[in-house]
């Protein structure tokens, strides 16, 4: 018991110099926290994963997991040397995954707890309020990747295709294309200033940043497109937007003709399927719908119509 008191007083004074219990009653923080030097990381995850499952937080082991795998320096906990899953944790480990349990207790996602997560082989800094990419959205990256490699279309002044990311965020599927095809530029805009910024962030820790203009651009307003008018013809152009605007499709500017590959709710590819046949006007086709892990339809590929379908097309 007296070793349980001086660690409870250790741990509260702690956190206060660091802002304090952020509203958590003295009891609540009592409830959750084992006995340091008695539990080892194995031991601590399934502490915490019972915790989160009492209190409704989804994916409880996998998050309780990535907690302590990242405190004790890992990306996952399956990755952790045998002996660091058995032998007791530190009080400043105990401490440490305590903190970041009660952010996930607040239910904010485990990849802003960590700062960072891997997308496509890369770790990539992730901060609110800038969205996470899915899982799913790596099918995407993967899709256009063979989709270029297969292509025999020219394409690029400098040998490689000039890409167009509408809504970066993190810049996840920018940064990926760039790492993955050497000889490529990317256009990135978003119109939040927090996403511009974590781009350039990561583009600079993966040092992309010569190969990658980033744009602040909000492409729901009318005229927004021309401010993209000097870089040239587009040879791809790639969103994963949060939801799709029927003005994006409209304001199209003329020097983007090859292909659009979109990431959309279930519910969408019908709905766009028929909008695009009713305005014949654009050239564009929707030629191919793919399914993501679960099965559910994910994906578009959205080409210009007519004999030159594929090809880069001069303006």
């Amino acid at each position: 018991m007296e070793l349980g008191d001086r660690m409870l007083r250790a741990l509260l004074s702690a956190l206060g110099r660091k802002g304090g219990t952020r509203g958590w009653a003295f009891s609540s923080w009592q409830s959750y926290m084992p006995l340091a030097g008695l539990l080892s990381a194995t031991e601590v995850v399934s502490h915490w994963t019972a915790v989160f499952e009492k209190r409704g937080i989804p994916e409880a082991q996998a998050s309780s997991e990535y907690i302590v795998a990242h405190v004790l320096g890992a990306k996952t906990f399956q990755s952790l040397r045998p002996v660091l899953r058995t032998q007791p944790l530190s009080p400043w480990q105990l401490q440490h995954v305590q903190k970041l349990s009660h952010c996930r207790l607040q239910r904010m996602p485990v990849q802003y707890i960590l700062g960072e997560w891997d997308f496509q082989g890369l770790s990539l800094k992730m901060a609110p309020p800038v969205f996470i990419p899915r899982p799913e959205t790596e099918e995407l990256v993967e899709w256009v990747l063979k989709e270029v490699t297969q292509s025999s279309c020219p394409m690029g002044a400098q040998g490689g295709p000039l890409i167009l990311e509408v809504g970066c965020g993190s810049g996840a599927i920018s940064l990926s294309l760039l790492s993955q095809l050497p000889q490529s530029r990317v256009i990135a805009v978003d119109k939040g200033e927090a996403a511009i910024c974590l781009t350039q962030e990561n583009a600079q820790r993966l040092r992309l940043l010569d190969r990658i203009q980033i744009v602040p651009l909000d492409v729901t307003l009318e005229g927004s497109w021309s401010h993209l008018l000097p870089w040239g013809p587009m040879d791809l152009v790639i969103s994963n937007p949060p939801y799709i605007f029927h003005q994006d499709m409209e304001q199209l500017a003329p020097e983007i003709r090859r292909s659009i590959f979109l990431e959309v709710d279930p519910r969408h590819p019908e709905l766009v399927g028929s909008w695009l046949q009713s305005r014949p006007d654009l050239s564009l086709d929707l030629v191919a719908v793919r399914k993501d892990f679960c099965g559910r339809p994910r994906f578009l590929h959205i080409r210009r119509s007519g004999p030159q379908c594929g090809c880069l097309m001069e303006a």
